[in-house]
């Protein structure tokens, strides 16, 4: 027995609790698989989205040269991760094993600025390559959703906010 709070829980009731949770992470990914499916987004589309994306971000005047100087000489290797990244967000496979924001912190010439033409970028490129407007909405409310959590992250200052906070 394993003791819980209340009293010993029985091994059988551990096991059918963790197979109630694989269960339960089972069903999410099959759901996200299959709004996937219906909106045409497939390994195939993650790969071109990523491949697309990022070849345009080497060609962006201002995104270009913060990426290239972070990631001179490792951009196969990065490519892997964000099309690893993108599959684990869209199918919710659990396949990413990264740290998103310990990967961004301390990126030289990282700013706050960068996300929104991050983001415009990355709009305009499912706005060409997007199987449908369904599709093209789902990864840019999800790519909004993912650059404010990494700004806040990353630049937010709460003493900024603090309400007795005297401006000078």
């Amino acid at each position: 027995m394993t003791a819980v709070a209340g009293g010993d829980m029985p091994e059988f009731m551990m096991d059918t609790k963790i197979q109630g949770r694989a269960a339960h992470v089972a069903a999410i990914r099959e759901r996200a698989e299959a709004e996937m499916k219906a909106m045409g987004v497939d390994e195939a589309f993650i790969d071109r989205l990523v491949e697309t994306f990022y070849g345009r971000v080497l060609q962006h005047p201002t995104l270009g040269p913060v990426f290239d100087a972070r990631l001179s000489g490792r951009w196969p290797e990065h490519m892997q991760k964000m099309k690893s990244f993108w599959s684990s967000v869209a199918f919710r496979s659990g396949a990413y094993g990264g740290k998103p924001v310990q990967a961004h912190s301390g990126v030289a010439n990282m700013s706050p600025d960068l996300f929104p033409q991050w983001l415009a970028l990355f709009s305009a490129t499912l706005t060409d390559i997007a199987p449908n407007p369904e599709a093209k909405a789902w990864f840019v409310v999800t790519a909004e959703r993912i650059a404010r959590s990494l700004t806040l992250s990353l630049f937010y200052n709460p003493a900024l906010d603090d309400p007795g906070r005297k401006l000078a």
